[in-house]
């Protein structure tokens, strides 16, 4: 399903600190809107809902709905901190392309 490297795993967790939500999880979502048709969401959630696949990322979870998994089966979570930017970055091999800014994709 969803890959989470190192990186996002660290700031997923420091945030989940500084926000004073541990025990939540992750919950990654894909909605339609944007220039090219989706926009990807990530958002704090308490637990899983119906149906949701379940990613063990060992002190949080993530969530993906039914209908978002499977825009984002392959994919994968980082976290970037750099020159060009700073932010989590989900590299998804079913995305034919993407808008000039970059926050969202088609299929």
């Amino acid at each position: 399903m969803i890959t989470v490297t190192e990186k996002a795993k660290k700031k997923v967790d420091d945030i989940l600190a500084e926000e004073q939500k541990q025990g939540h999880g992750l919950r990654v979502a894909v909605h339609g809107g944007g220039c090219s048709g989706f926009t990807y969401d990530l958002n704090f959630t308490e637990g899983a809902g119906p149906g949701d696949e379940i990613i063990d990322c060992g002190t949080f979870k993530v969530f993906v709905d039914p209908i978002s998994s499977q825009y984002l089966e392959g994919s994968s979570l980082d976290f970037l901190d750099g020159l060009h930017g700073t932010g989590f970055k989900i590299t998804n091999p079913n995305a034919k392309g993407t808008c000039g800014c970059g926050s969202s994709f088609s299929v």
